[in-house]
């Protein structure tokens, strides 16, 4: 008798664990099965959306990353530039796009945060039509004007001002560059004739040829013009000096203290993208921007690698939304 518990107990142990078993068995088989059963992702090319004219920092960052996001993914990446309304036409068909994680929006996230503040009416909600899956780089604006202008720093600039011959480039009305260049005019009293453009790249061209002599734009666009000598530069918008232009002060050292503004270049989807997609864009998105030849190769032109998790996009939006709508009021900037 005494010898026949052990066994009763060991068998009834053995049923447990058996029965635990088939029950962990069947789970896993339900998952497999789901798994299996899940469509794969990507089926189809996918479409990076950029709301400007080629040329700007947002298109060259969107080609930087197109191939090897196609070879990470296994999918044609093509980039189509779909400008119109400062950006918001583009962006709009983005927001409108059905979510799964077919159409990419890559913009200038500060120039996104300053729309509805701009806008009274928008065809769609940023900060709820959209959701950021990683930022990608960050560079500062440059203040440059045409060789002709008789000025090399900011102080001899605002004193040409004053004769009311300075058009100022404006890539696009209510753009980061278009607040920050009123900014620095209100700052230093300066007067700006303020002409607007569809893109960086056309305000550039005109800014080159003499058309226009004054522009405030993102490094990553503007260095080449500025190292070739098409265009002179006068100060840099960040809060130490750059690197690539060791010799060139900060706006903030030429009496505008505090000043600080850039381009951010971001990708965004739809709202409703499934998690797991988002998950799988911003790890390979990440991995892609830190490389070493596109990290290189962005630095060369200005530009530095800037990442950031969808739950660090989102705070980060919200605080520039806020910090710019200051701006917007003080300005005045309507749009409508």
């Amino acid at each position: 008798m005494t010898s026949s518990s052990p066994r009763r107990g060991s068998r009834r142990t053995t049923l447990r664990t058996f029965g635990r078993t088939l029950i962990g068995a069947a789970a896993l088989c339900t998952a497999v099965g789901a798994f299996a059963q899940a469509p794969a992702w990507p089926t189809k090319p996918i479409k990076i959306i950029v709301p400007y004219t080629p040329g700007g920092s947002s298109d060259i960052i969107a080609r930087a990353i197109s191939d090897p996001l196609s070879k990470a993914l296994g999918q044609t990446v093509i980039v189509e530039n779909k400008p119109g309304a400062n950006g918001n036409t583009g962006t709009d068909s983005v927001a409108k796009s059905p979510a799964d994680g077919l159409t990419l929006l890559l913009c200038d996230v500060g120039a996104l945060a300053i729309t509805p503040s701009v806008y009274s009416k928008l065809p769609f909600d940023p900060s709820k039509d959209l959701i950021g899956v990683t930022m990608l780089a960050y560079s500062p604006h440059l203040l440059v004007v045409h060789p002709s202008v008789q000025a090399n720093n900011l102080k001899e600039l605002v004193a040409l001002s004053g004769k009311g011959n300075l058009n100022f480039a404006v890539t696009a009305l209510g753009s980061a560059p278009h607040l920050a260049g009123i900014a620095v005019e209100k700052a230093t009293n300066a007067k700006w004739v303020y002409v607007p453009y569809k893109g960086g790249s056309q305000a550039i061209g005109d800014t080159v040829a003499g058309q226009t002599q004054v522009l405030m734009n993102g490094m990553l666009a503007t260095l080449p013009f500025v190292q070739s000598g098409k265009l002179k530069v006068i100060g840099v918008s960040k809060a130490t000096r750059v690197p690539l232009l060791p010799d060139v002060p900060t706006i903030a050292e030429q009496g505008v203290t505090g000043f600080e503004s850039g381009t951010w270049q971001g990708l965004l989807v739809p709202t409703g993208t499934p998690p797991a997609v988002l998950a799988k864009l911003s790890a390979e998105l990440t991995r892609i921007i830190r490389s070493p030849e596109v990290r290189a190769r962005l630095s060369a032109q200005g530009a530095e690698v800037y990442t950031m998790s969808p739950s660090e996009f989102s705070t980060f939006f919200d605080k520039e939304r806020k910090r710019w709508s200051t701006v917007v009021a003080q300005g005045g900037v309507k749009l409508d």
